[in-house]
């Protein structure tokens, strides 16, 4: 049974930092491409960063040179450090896994809310 959990949500100044993490059981990680999804209230499920077994990461361009993920394969979990948070990032962050490079077919998370405020 896959499980990822999420942690690290919060509430946080606008131009303060969150890291958030997600720990993934129940699957060969090593095989699956790791993303970090967002949901704000009354819009859809966006992507905001995805990154490959060989740690080769993608960015929307509204979080470019603001979040970073990574992923540790010896621990089996992915992290989103996000920097200079503004009122627009706040929104249920989601960890997704999928065994495919157009991130089809995933895994979810519960989501973990973060909320920047002004």
């Amino acid at each position: 049974q896959v499980q990822l959990v999420e942690s690290g949500g919060g509430l946080v100044q606008a131009g303060g930092s969150l890291r958030l993490s997600c720990a993934a059981s129940g699957l060969t990680f090593g095989n699956y491409y790791m993303a970090w999804y967002r949901q704000s209230p009354g819009k859809e499920r966006e992507l905001v960063a995805f990154i490959s077994s060989g740690r080769m990461p993608n960015y929307a361009d509204s979080v470019k040179g603001r979040f970073t993920i990574s992923r540790d394969n010896a621990k089996n979990t992915v992290s989103l450090q996000m920097n200079s948070l503004n009122p627009e990032d706040t929104a249920v962050y989601y960890c997704a896994a999928s065994r495919y490079s157009d991130l089809r077919s995933k895994y979810w998370g519960q989501g973990t809310q973060v909320t920047v405020s002004s």
